[in-house]
């Protein structure tokens, strides 16, 4: 059975990703932060999804959860990587604390690199394993081609991840061990519920208040109707199984957000957001 680890599966594209996978005949080791969701996804998909205790930006615990991986493989390669743990820190720039800056940064790039580090070995960087090389899918965002107002903080984890992946991809030519994007759009998942959490009073006497609530009211009645999760599920699965991958793969429900990443000019985007969220300046 092949086996492949999925980050931050315990909701989200990481718990569709393991659902789909398990169903495809693959072994999934989950990294969940409370124990409490380790054990409901394992009572859900049973023998095969073993969780493993982590926040990726702990290195020593990443570490650890890797030997236990190591071990369970007993000198085979794994399979597939999938780097899909992750935060979204909102907020205008100009006011945003630096420190939710850098923890955004700490989490989406930096824990990515951490958790990569780790699993490497497993993947075929050790020659000394047996089987086929695996593959790192790593989830970025149609967010790490085009930005949001807003979602800075976000949108500069998911460029810098595409840089990574790219320079990773290139250095991982020496074991064979591919690195693909994956991008989604809109995923109906628990984050955009945390649209109604975000608090913009910190914002209230700014420029800002005003497009501020425009777009999270686009979250809160628009992120239900992305995609199910399910469907990112399929789309890693075949980043990890299929012949000759694409290097990205953009799934969105969006044609617009699609047109905006793919065909129209920027400064035509420019416009079109800023007069849907106010933000063109008055005449």
């Amino acid at each position: 059975m092949k086996s492949v680890v999925v980050t931050g599966s315990s909701t989200g594209i990481g718990w569709g990703a393991t659902k789909i996978l398990i169903e495809k005949g693959f072994r999934v080791f989950g990294s969940v932060r409370k124990p409490a969701d380790g054990e409901r996804l394992a009572k859900e998909f049973g023998a095969d999804f073993v969780p493993l205790l982590f926040d990726v930006t702990d290195a020593a615990a990443v570490n650890a959860a890797a030997e236990n991986v190591s071990a369970a493989l007993g000198g085979e390669t794994l399979a597939g990587l999938v780097n899909n743990a992750g935060i979204a820190v909102a907020g205008p720039l100009l006011y945003l604390k630096i420190d939710e800056f850098r923890r955004q940064i700490e989490v989406n790039l930096t824990g990515q690199l951490i958790v990569t580090q780790a699993f490497a070995p497993l993947l075929g960087a050790d020659t000394a394993r047996k089987g086929k090389p695996g593959r790192i899918v790593m989830i970025s965002s149609v967010g790490g081609r085009t930005a949001n107002p807003f979602m800075g903080p976000y949108s500069a984890s998911k460029f810098a991840l595409e840089g990574l992946s790219e320079s990773l991809r290139r250095e991982l030519l020496l074991f064979g061990i591919d690195v693909i994007v994956v991008a989604p759009g809109a995923v109906a998942t628990p984050i955009w519920a945390k649209a109604e959490e975000v608090d913009v009073s910190p914002y209230a006497d700014t420029p800002y208040r005003v497009p501020l609530d425009r777009i999270r009211s686009y979250m809160l009645s628009n992120g239900p109707k992305g995609l199910k999760p399910e469907v990112l599920g399929l789309a890693i699965h075949k980043a990890l199984t299929t012949g000759r991958p694409r290097t990205r793969y953009t799934v969105t429900p969006d044609v617009l957000q699609n047109l905006m990443v793919t065909t129209l000019p920027k400064r035509v985007v420019d416009r079109l957001i800023g007069g849907r969220l106010g933000l063109l300046p008055k005449r």
